[in-house]
């Protein structure tokens, strides 16, 4: 890492998955583009070196999560987080993005200047030192949509007196280095991705805790896949390396896709399916309708995926179990739950989800006016309306993040080409007729983001201010659509970049 640029053409900010892969993109398909990484933690990998908690792993196949640059040739689809953090630094190292990257180095905030058609960014030196600036003539935001450095956890009443009798509240956002819970009793509050990964890590191993207990107000669809692709070890074998990823990659994409459209139009019938399959892995004892069938339809949240069964092994041993009750209290033994019942332990994991922080916490000014996010539609699921020469990478929610983050980034690249050749300097998103209506930007309905949905931009109901969740047809509107359309301006340095803006 060298000093930091005065200048660049493209800034990004953050060195997670997103960010190495737009700084591949940018070398391949708009070479004489310059551009650094800002990155706010002290190493590359994002989310995959933030975490981590035991058995953290994917929650997507990494035939789909690997770049499509860069073919994924570990043995197991559904990979560790070490495993998926080497991989983004190789990505790095072979393309030559490691020694553009700065670390420690977070954005403060972000002023957009027409008259010059730059942005003047403010930067914060997180290991000491005066706050730096520097100047791009495009920002692209690749901090994902959650907060680093603070995971959600409820109030819960009397945490103080089970610390205070020598208990361990740990969140997995905060895993403290060198937890030991062998031969300890645990429970895991929470039913999500990350509470069906720990259950079974800690309750099976050389260090396993005596017992885990996952408790969750309400249940999760969970379906269990293969941690190695079986139909992916024969395509390789019979295919080149590439070839074999490109066909691996596509099933996957429609396979996915599939169970997608096919939970949003038959949610009854995938229920159902689910509801069945949990019933051949779960113990006899275990009562399914409970623990395992949920309020809301299938896709109204994310589905967790588990490999090989292990959560179900992990109950089937009794080395793990399940409870579906609410929280009264914290007690110097353990938990108190609201039917009376009460659960002892020694360790307490809040798996209770993510703080959502769009932009990273950016402050955006745009020619003197700050920007409010949410009175913001989005363009194309990546650029916000009235904001110039900006982008941000969101995955699916339904599907890999990496998919969306290679075609948001490719589509920039086609984006910054085509103004250098029409001599364009700035390139403005305008949001849809007042008349038209919005909705929120994130259409899932897990916690983490009802609680934050009305901080965050809005979403028109058709093309371009739609962010569509499905991978085939944006390669079309991404790929091989019109650069320009009805719902972005373009104009030339000296020019005001941004039109009258309308609330959402």
């Amino acid at each position: 890492m060298g000093s930091l640029p005065d200048h660049v053409d493209v800034l990004i900010v953050g060195a997670g998955i997103s960010g190495v892969g737009t700084a591949y993109h940018l070398q391949a398909e708009a070479p004489g583009k310059s551009y650094a990484i800002l990155e706010s933690r002290e190493s590359m990998g994002g989310t995959w070196d933030l975490f981590r908690y035991p058995g953290i792993r994917s929650d997507s196949d990494m035939y789909t999560l690997g770049y499509s640059f860069k073919p994924w040739t570990g043995e197991k689809s559904i990979a560790d987080g070490d495993s998926i953090r080497d991989y983004i630094r190789e990505t790095a190292s072979e393309h030559g993005i490691t020694d553009k990257i700065h670390y420690n180095r977070r954005v403060r905030s972000a002023e957009w200047s027409s008259a010059d058609a730059r942005w003047t960014v403010e930067v914060a030196c997180v290991d000491g030192g005066a706050p730096l600036q520097i100047t791009c003539g495009f920002l692209f935001g690749c901090t994902g949509y959650y907060r680093y450095d603070d995971g959600f956890t409820p109030d819960f009443e009397g945490t103080e007196r089970f610390t205070d009798a020598g208990g361990q509240i740990v969140h997995p956002q905060h895993w403290p280095s060198g937890l030991d819970y062998s031969g300890k009793r645990v429970v895991v509050i929470g039913s999500g991705a990350t509470a069906v990964t720990l259950v079974p890590s800690m309750a099976s191993g050389p260090d396993s805790a005596e017992h885990v207990t996952m408790l969750q107000r309400s249940p999760s669809y969970v379906l269990s896949l293969p941690a190695s692709d079986p139909f992916a070890k024969i395509v390789r074998r019979l295919l080149p390396e590439k070839a074999a990823y490109t066909v691996i990659r596509w099933k996957n994409v429609l396979l996915t896709t599939a169970f997608f459209q096919i939970s949003r139009s038959a949610p009854k019938l995938v229920a159902g399916a689910i509801k069945r399959g949990v019933r051949r892995m779960a113990p006899d004892d275990l009562d399914v309708d409970t623990h395992f069938t949920p309020r809301y339809d299938p896709w109204d949240q994310r589905v967790c995926l588990v490999p090989d069964e292990d959560l179900f092994r992990a109950l089937r041993s009794g080395e793990a179990s399940v409870v579906t009750d609410d929280i009264e209290s914290f007690t110097e033994a353990g938990l108190k739950l609201r039917s009376g019942a009460e659960l002892e332990a020694d360790v307490i994991v809040t798996a209770t989800g993510l703080n959502l922080l769009a932009l990273g916490g950016i402050e955006l000014v745009v020619d003197g006016e700050p920007v409010d996010l949410p009175e913001r539609v989005g363009y194309k699921g990546m650029m916000l309306s009235g904001v110039p020469n900006a982008a941000l990478t969101l995955g699916y929610t339904n599907a890999s993040w990496t998919l969306k983050a290679d075609l948001v980034a490719s589509y920039i690249c086609r984006l910054l080409n085509h103004m250098d050749e029409r001599g364009y300097a700035i390139c403005t998103p305008v949001a849809p007729a007042p008349s038209e209506p919005t909705e929120p930007f994130i259409d899932l309905k897990a916690g983490y983001v009802l609680r934050s949905i009305d901080q965050l931009p809005r979403q028109g109901l058709r093309s371009p201010w739609r962010l569509h969740q499905n991978y085939a047809r944006d390669i079309v509107l991404l790929r091989h659509g019109s650069l320009e359309d009805e719902g972005i301006e373009f104009a030339r340095a000296g020019e005001r970049a941004v039109p009258e803006q309308v609330p959402a």
